[in-house]
């Protein structure tokens, strides 16, 4: 079900998009903690086996900011994605577009008496989502999942 809090791009929204997948996760870390290691995104691959290559664009710092542009690989392809929503230690998305694919992911970190609870949100559209769909059904929610505990995993020891 998708979540009201995040600020999906009209062409985004999860009731219009051909893929639409979330994932949730009560951290054991503070949010500060777990913000620290999402927006390191050229350390993912260190944390998260469906990252590799990440490079930050023509980017002021080595982490991302708004307006950060990066290009990675991930589920075997690489992507050149924009950062669209910078709110620290409570939300970061980012868009891509490219050949026969438009991409929106979002985060959103909120804080509880006990660590921090993390939503990740993505919606797809284009031929290639669609048939990504149709062959792999659940292979992008069981990735997405990944990412979230290795991101506890790392980001605990923090806490």
């Amino acid at each position: 079900m998708a979540s009201n809090d995040i600020n999906w791009p009209e062409r985004y929204y999860p009731d219009a998009s051909a893929v639409h997948v979330v994932n949730s996760l009560q951290m054991d870390a503070s949010s500060e903690a777990v913000w620290s290691y999402l927006i390191r995104a050229t350390d993912w691959p260190d944390w998260y086996p469906n990252a590799s290559n990440v490079r930050l664009l023509d980017a002021a710092s080595d982490t991302l900011e708004l307006g950060t542009r990066f290009r990675w690989k991930t589920f075997g392809m690489t992507i050149e994605c924009t950062v669209e929503e910078f709110q620290p230690t409570e939300r970061l998305a980012w868009s891509s577009e490219s050949f026969g694919m438009s991409v929106y992911h979002a985060w959103l970190i909120s804080p509880q008496p006990q660590g921090c609870y993390v939503v990740t949100e993505e919606t797809q559209n284009g031929f290639i989502p669609s048939i990504a769909k149709a062959l792999m059904p659940g292979r992008m929610h069981k990735f997405h999942q990944i990412w979230l505990e290795q991101l506890n995993e790392v980001s605990k020891d923090s806490y």
